[in-house]
């Protein structure tokens, strides 16, 4: 009987791959306007997620970047954090995903959940810093991360994607040095 119970558990759980996000390149490159973030990532989104996109369930994904100066005497200075969330929807009635920045006015329509991805998989070079924001010459430590932001998801739907691991989606904190040039 545990045997037949076991085969019974075994083959109910459906398989389904591993959401991930990993990122690829990330690079900062200084401006008029000020410090650009230029970054490309690898996501996949797992059965669950791309089912609830389907059924009309926006998903949001928060690229956060960090900015420290390192002090040999105290811990390291935040100097800035910036974030931005793109938005990834569907309408059933126009059978199209809509993409939307939050930090700007963009919104852009696709015809497939692919195309719509591209745009969380190469986001723009977005603005994460004034200009003087950074002293020139400093060499400052640079962390990124993106992720899925649970936080801004339906409120039903947040309990059940805080219990299941097919809605965490997250990369780690990849970190990298940056000299601040002028301009």
């Amino acid at each position: 009987m545990v045997i037949t119970l076991a085969g019974v558990l075994f083959t109910a759980s459906p398989q389904t791959q591993a959401a991930e996000v990993e990122i690829v390149e990330a690079h900062l490159e200084n401006s008029d306007e000020g410090y650009r973030l230029a970054s490309t990532f690898h996501v996949e989104l797992n059965r669950s997620l791309e089912d609830a996109i389907q059924r009309g369930i926006p998903l949001y994904f928060t690229t956060e970047v960090e900015i420290r100066r390192p002090r040999w005497y105290w811990f390291d200075e935040r100097t800035v954090f910036a974030s931005q969330t793109i938005r990834i929807s569907y309408n059933v009635l126009t059978r199209q995903y809509r993409a939307a920045i939050n930090n700007s006015n963009l919104q852009q329509g696709f015809n497939s959940l692919e195309d719509a991805m591209s745009l969380v998989r190469r986001p723009g070079r977005w603005v994460v810093a004034p200009p003087g924001a950074l002293q020139p010459g400093e060499t400052y430590v640079v962390g990124l991360r993106m992720g899925l932001d649970l936080a801004q998801l339906p409120k039903p739907f947040q309990v059940n994607a805080l219990n299941n691991s097919d809605w965490r989606l997250s990369s780690d904190w990849r970190y990298f040095h940056f000299r601040a040039g002028g301009k």
